[in-house]
């Protein structure tokens, strides 16, 4: 029996004849843009992180680019990144014209190291870029307090951490603005592109809401240069129905999680570590081999079905040569790259494949 690394189609299933229910719902109503499937979810998700706003965007992706945009970030500024994130959170520093600066993760946390970041400052630094990898938490206190003392922006990617807490507070109402992606594969994932804000600030979430809709308020009428970034009311009602279940999805994901952690200690891994603030949402459980190509193999070889997050880090895709900054320079950020390995969590795994996965790992160590 092999064990893939997610099955997306489980939640589906699962969840099939509510999920039929409330798009019926959405096509009966006659709105396809925007409306009250959206709206609904938006309020929703936005008391779940316990923000006082929530704007629906088209992706992940947009989502970054429009907070850095809703805080009038771009030409001539930059915004401190950790140096092994996924390549969106770059992507979306450059597309609004400011210049991305990588900073070296704890490597203990894989999050970015607020020690790290006062060396990386200049007079230009507008924003800090943090991202809750894995699904946990960045240290956002440590984080908050020196954009505070520097008059800085803070933008946190939680594409990863839904449902995650950060010393007993979910994660999405403490930084300026939280992006937030519903990719498939996440822990709340749409049938298909999704994304969204988080935000205490009024202002910001207009902000965010204008640039999404073409850069206007009142049809015909544009204020700025915007771009077409919605939440489609499908993909809103979907997520509304997958939200109810949440909370016990991840309380499985920790459970798979936890019994990892008992039964591969010792096994000759870096296993996860987790400070005791933070409740990670167990996106992925992230270990390291000094043999990753070959212990994957072995793996596969047994039916265990792995990803890389990530194979690459940004500073050496050719998309960003122009930084100039050759292998060697950001060691820790390389060395994840060279040694990390995602194994199955996800919250429909039984018992049996959970053990089957142990199992796997101790015979290929």
């Amino acid at each position: 029996m092999s064990v893939a690394f997610l099955d997306l189609g489980a939640a589906t299933r699962e969840l099939r004849g509510e999920i039929d229910e409330s798009l019926a719902e959405v096509l009966a109503s006659g709105w396809y843009i925007g409306g009250p499937a959206v709206t609904r979810f938006e309020e929703e998700w936005a008391a779940y992180c316990g923000a006082a706003y929530c704007v629906g965007v088209g992706n992940g992706l947009d989502a970054l680019h429009l907070s850095l945009r809703a805080l009038e970030i771009g030409s001539g500024d930059e915004v401190i990144v950790a140096s092994n994130s996924y390549i969106a959170t770059v992507l979306a520093i450059t597309m609004a014209g400011a210049t991305p600066v990588l900073v070296e993760p704890d490597p203990a946390t894989h999050n970015l190291d607020p020690r790290r970041i006062e060396a990386a400052l200049t007079p230009r630094t507008r924003a800090l870029l943090p991202t809750h990898l894995y699904g946990q938490p960045a240290d956002m206190d440590a984080l908050l307090a020196l954009a505070g003392s520097h008059g800085l922006r803070v933008i946190d990617d939680a594409a990863q951490a839904h449902g995650a807490r950060y010393r007993g507070r979910r994660v999405g109402a403490s930084a300026d603005i939280t992006a937030w992606s519903f990719y498939p594969s996440k822990n709340l994932g749409a049938l298909g592109d999704a994304g969204a804000i988080t935000t205490n600030d009024p202002e910001f979430a207009q902000r965010v809401r204008v640039l999404g809709n073409y850069g206007s308020s009142r049809r015909y009428i544009n204020e700025v240069r915007g771009l077409n970034s919605r939440l489609d009311p499908m993909q809103a009602a979907i997520l509304a129905v997958k939200l109810r279940h949440l909370d016990r999805w991840n309380d499985r994901r920790k459970a798979v999680a936890g019994y990892y952690n008992d039964r591969l200690s010792g096994a000759g891994l870096t296993l996860p570590y987790v400070p005791d603030w933070a409740d990670p949402a167990w996106h992925l459980y992230v270990v390291q081999h000094s043999d990753r190509g070959g212990f994957q193999s072995r793996l596969a070889e047994r039916g265990i079905g792995t990803l890389i997050h990530y194979p690459v880090p940004p500073h050496l895709q050719q998309a960003y040569a122009d930084m100039n900054l050759a292998r060697g320079s950001l060691p820790i950020a390389e060395r994840l790259a060279d040694t990390v390995l995602s194994l199955p969590v996800g919250p429909h795994m039984s018992d049996g494949e959970v053990e089957q996965v142990v199992q796997a790992v101790l015979a290929s160590c």
